[in-house]
């Protein structure tokens, strides 16, 4: 029983030592690490891209004891097209003008520098909307590619509405002042096809009367639908007195006096016009 106590007591004396040990050794890795392996470059960029623009990224080198940080060779950084290199103003790093022509997360691999540095990996976000008034640029995949609302340009296109208003204008104002020469033209054409009447009954005579009685109101108004002989005479219509007393005589079935021609009618008209 007493050699089993001892070295009981013996095994738990040692732990401490094994941990003093294990402490001690990571104390010397990390100086070690610290002191004679190389610091990565850093990256400085902004939390997000602006889709479509210009933005500028620097990656520098930070370490002093490290020589500057070499041209980067390629020309495009994973998804961002690289615009141009230029040397930050202390001469520890580059500045890059990228252009982000995906939308989502850019993921940039580490860059190579050729000496046995590379830089970390760079993960950046590029939303898909632009401020307002910039250029948009469709690159496809679902409702997130929204077009910026646009304002109809409300004042440059009255400008446009004027010449067109001005041309329907003048169209409305030579259809009016047509209209007097229109109507007369077309009881001209309505009474030459029935005049002189081809038959002597009622129906037809009174609608020759009827389509005259038209033509003298397109030339002389309104009130020439009701003229007599004696209104006829007064307005030196005198072939016109005849086709009223003709008329009447067809009426009773009398011959004289006989219709007049329809030449000397339209004649009178246009004299008097």
């Amino acid at each position: 029983m007493k050699r089993i106590t001892t070295k009981t007591q013996s095994h738990k004396a040692t732990k401490p030592i094994h941990k003093i040990f294990i402490t001690i050794f990571s104390l010397c890795l990390g100086v070690f690490v610290v002191n004679f392996l190389p610091a990565a470059p850093t990256w400085k960029t902004p939390e997000t891209l602006p889709f479509g623009a210009l933005s500028v990224l620097e990656l520098r080198e930070e370490d002093p004891a490290q020589p500057p940080l070499p041209r980067p060779g390629d020309e495009q950084l994973g998804p961002l097209a690289l615009r141009s290199v230029e040397p930050t103003p202390d001469g520890r790093g580059w500045r890059l003008t990228v252009q982000p022509m995906l939308p989502g997360i850019a993921v940039i691999p580490p860059v190579n520098f050729g000496d046995g540095r590379q830089s970390p990996e760079l993960r950046v976000k590029i939303p898909r909307t632009v401020p307002f008034q910039t250029p948009w640029l469709g690159v496809g995949g679902g409702q997130g590619d929204v077009i910026p609302y646009i304002p109809f340009p409300w004042a440059w296109a009255s400008l446009l509405v004027l010449p067109l208003t001005t041309l329907g204008w003048w169209i409305w104002r030579r259809w009016r002042r047509s209209l007097p020469s229109r109507a007369r033209k077309h009881a001209r054409s309505a009474f030459s096809h029935h005049w002189p009447p081809a038959t002597t009954d009622r129906k037809t005579l009174d609608y020759a009367h009827a389509l005259g009685r038209d033509l003298l109101a397109a030339h002389f108004g309104e009130e020439a639908r009701s003229w007599g002989i004696r209104e006829s005479q007064a307005h030196h219509l005198d072939s016109w007195a005849t086709w009223i007393q003709s008329l009447d005589a067809a009426r009773f079935s009398r011959k004289d006096p006989p219709f007049p021609p329809l030449g000397d009618l339209l004649k009178v008209l246009e004299e008097r016009r």
